[in-house]
Formats: C-alpha cells, sequence, structure tokens
C-alpha cells in the first residue's frame, strides 16, 4: 500500500511517459495505456508494410479480431485504443479512417 502522495507521483509519470490519460478534471478517472497510441500505430503500420497492403480497406473489426491479425501483437486490441492509434497514423498522412455502410474501416496509404 502506498500513501496518496506516492500514487499521485506514479501516476504523473505516467502520464509524463503518455501512458496515463485523465478522463475528468477533478483527476479521478484514468485510462492506463501499455501503450501510447502511436506505438500502436506504428505496429499496425509495420504490418500492413510488411503485408504489402497500402491501398487496401479493411474495418474495424478485421484490424483486431480478424485472421490475418492473429499473431500480431496488436490483435485483439480494444476499439477505443485501435482508434486513437489509427487518428495517430491518419495526422502521419499513412492512414484513413472511413465510414462504411456496417461500421468503421480505414484507409492505409
Amino acid at each position: 500500500k502506498l500513501p496518496l502522495e506516492s500514487i499521485q507521483v506514479v501516476l504523473e509519470e505516467l502520464r509524463k511517459n503518455g501512458n496515463l490519460e485523465w478522463l475528468d478534471k477533478n483527476k479521478t478517472n484514468f485510462l492506463i495505456m501499455w501503450r501510447r497510441p502511436e506505438e500502436w500505430g506504428k505496429l499496425i503500420y509495420q504490418w500492413v508494410l510488411k503485408n504489402g497492403l497500402t491501398n487496401s480497406v479493411f474495418t474495424l473489426y478485421e484490424l483486431v479480431s480478424g485472421d490475418d491479425t492473429q499473431n500480431e501483437e496488436f490483435h485483439g486490441l480494444d476499439e477505443t485504443m485501435l482508434l486513437r492509434a489509427l487518428q495517430a497514423l491518419q495526422q502521419e498522412h499513412k492512414a484513413e479512417i472511413i465510414t462504411l455502410d456496417d461500421g468503421r474501416g480505414v484507409k492505409f496509404f
């Protein structure tokens, strides 16, 4: 058991490193991330390049639950974190999040 001050120090270090995000202004709820969204995006994009899948479109489901990604570290990734990772790739002009008839998808460049 840690004193409250020590817990706050640990949480602040996680935030500085990009592995924690406060979910409210009172700093009572937070999200701890194993990897930052940019790191997940990099792993996903490496998989795209390795498999020659640029200019391909995928549903979000295919990326995290499909047979093609079963052995990848991002397989089973939470949809919220997946969207953050894809938004990071979108900012780098490596991907574009699109709306499909049955949900969301992504096109890689």
